[in-house]
């Protein structure tokens, strides 16, 4: 911790704790594994390469560049896929992706390369081309980092799901920094995935009281994010919980779920403030419905939770219609006067598997499919959430891609014959490096999920990256919507 975190710690307790003090009383799902079991799902003898592969897909045109998001304005341009132009969309609309596990897939060996099929290195030095320059190069302006307060068992053994302690999160938000990304902030408040089906307590406060608990939070949250931005991460928007429709930090009443929003909200302004930053504060819930909505944020109310941002996950094939989520945020905007986001989406462009775990959304599910499943059909699936965005006025502010680099650290196919040998060689380097949605060591603190599901990525077949590490076109589509883009 850097001085100016200390200085503002101390700061903070003499602040908070006499007030504290004189009121106390003394997934089902993986996470992103949803509908996902264990069982290795089949892979044909070839998979298909869907990926924009070597060097022919360099964006053409000239014009005047928009810094934010490195575009040039040249109306619709050739492309390998077609994009809509999307109208209403300013400089400043947050083109995002969840870049969460990158550091763990560097370290499990994984590469990734340009469209002229360079490599690309996760800290360049000596000239090298860097992941998230590539990134700011393909019309990314920000991503966004999750955190775990203690992702370890008490043998020192990582849970896995990127590792993202706060030293990981400040790693990565730092080269993004450098790139010249703006970065999102997301506490869990919880030492693994918090979603709808679970949201455990860090460990270190389970046996808390709410009001022992909002003060733990309160200052968590300070000391995380001044030790960020004193290693030099930009921190643009913080995000109090991850999908907390149902709890938070252990908490399930709405009551205290409020109490320790405020206390997030609270320590955020405090940072921002004394550290003279413009940070956002967002709040982030998931399975969208117009009155659940509403009653959320009818809630946030009259709690008089602070927040300026009402941000939702927003997944295809389980969240129903973009036009019914188009329509829930625009009615979230207007009648509470909030800025709104689409804070997770994703899709398919292929049902095989890459890396033996098996998929969320593969050939085995029911789940409904409402774009072709390819390049072009992901592609399309990302313009109409941003369009939905657009539709919302100046209250929608950006969409965040769900972890588009989550490949496979080996290539699996049922169907080769050391495919039994290289499944082994994954799994062990998922335990390693924490590049699995989850380890073994994840089932001490999450029996019911990790402790039986623990693995790779089912997230393989959604990335905007082929399963060797080469960019689909489909990561273009933040760039293409300011323009339009017309397949050649």
């Amino acid at each position: 911790m850097g001085k100016s975190s200390k200085r503002i710690i101390a700061a903070l307790l003499c602040f908070v704790l006499p007030a504290v003090f004189a009121g106390c009383a003394k997934n089902g799902g993986s996470s992103k594994d949803k509908n996902t079991d264990s069982t290795v799902t089949g892979v044909s003898s070839g998979i298909e390469d869907t990926s924009s592969g070597n060097g022919n897909n360099s964006v053409q045109g000239s014009g005047t560049e928009n810094n934010n998001n490195n575009i040039q304005n040249t109306g619709y341009i050739e492309a390998g896929i077609n994009v809509p132009y999307i109208s209403g969309l300013d400089e400043d609309f947050i083109c995002g992706v969840d870049i969460s596990s990158i550091k763990s897939e560097y370290e499990s060996g994984v590469q990734y390369y340009d469209f002229e099929g360079n490599e690309l290195a996760y800290s360049p030095v000596d000239g090298e081309k860097g992941f998230f320059v590539f990134l700011k190069e393909c019309g990314i302006n920000w991503v966004r980092i999750r955190v775990w307060n203690d992702p370890y068992d008490k043998k020192g053994n990582s849970y896995g799901g990127g590792n993202n302690d706060l030293e990981t999160a400040s790693d990565i938000g730092k080269l993004a920094t450098d790139a010249g990304l703006r970065v999102l902030i997301d506490f869990h408040y919880s030492d693994f995935w918090a979603d709808p089906g679970k949201f455990q307590a860090p460990k270190a406060w389970q046996n808390m009281d709410i009001d022992s608990k909002s003060q733990a939070l309160e200052v968590y949250t300070v000391e995380s994010l001044t030790t960020l931005i004193d290693n030099g991460v930009d921190v643009g928007m913080v995000q109090i919980g991850n999908e907390t429709v149902n709890g938070l930090a252990g908490e399930t009443e709405w009551e205290n779920i409020c109490r320790l929003m405020n206390e997030g909200s609270r320590a955020v302004r405090y940072v921002a403030d004394t550290m003279e930053k413009e940070i956002l504060v967002a709040l982030h819930f998931t399975d969208i419905s117009e009155n659940r909505y509403r009653n959320i944020a009818s809630t946030l109310k009259d709690r008089q939770v602070d927040y300026d941002v009402f941000a939702t996950s927003y997944y295809p094939f389980w969240h129903g219609t973009v036009e019914n989520m188009a329509s829930t945020m625009k009615i979230i905007a207007e009648e509470y006067d909030k800025k709104v986001m689409v804070a997770e989406t994703s899709y398919v462009y292929t049902l095989e598997d890459g890396d033996g775990h098996g998929q969320s959304v593969g050939k085995d599910s029911s789940l409904p499919l409402s774009y072709d499943v390819s390049v072009q059909g992901q592609a399309d699936a990302v313009a109409s959430v941003i369009q939905a965005m657009a539709d919302t006025g100046e209250a929608g502010i950006g969409v965040f891609y769900w972890e588009p680099a989550w490949i496979p650290v080996q290539l699996y196919n049922k169907a080769m014959k050391n495919h039994k040998r290289i499944l082994r060689e994954n799994k062990k380097i998922w335990e390693e490096n924490g590049s699995g949605w989850a380890s073994r060591a994840a089932g001490s603190y999450d029996a019911n999920d990790a402790g039986k599901w623990y693995g790779g990525s089912s997230w393989d077949n959604q990335a905007l990256f082929s399963f060797e590490g080469y960019p689909s076109e489909s990561l273009l589509v933040f760039k293409y919507v300011f323009t339009g883009a017309v397949k050649k």
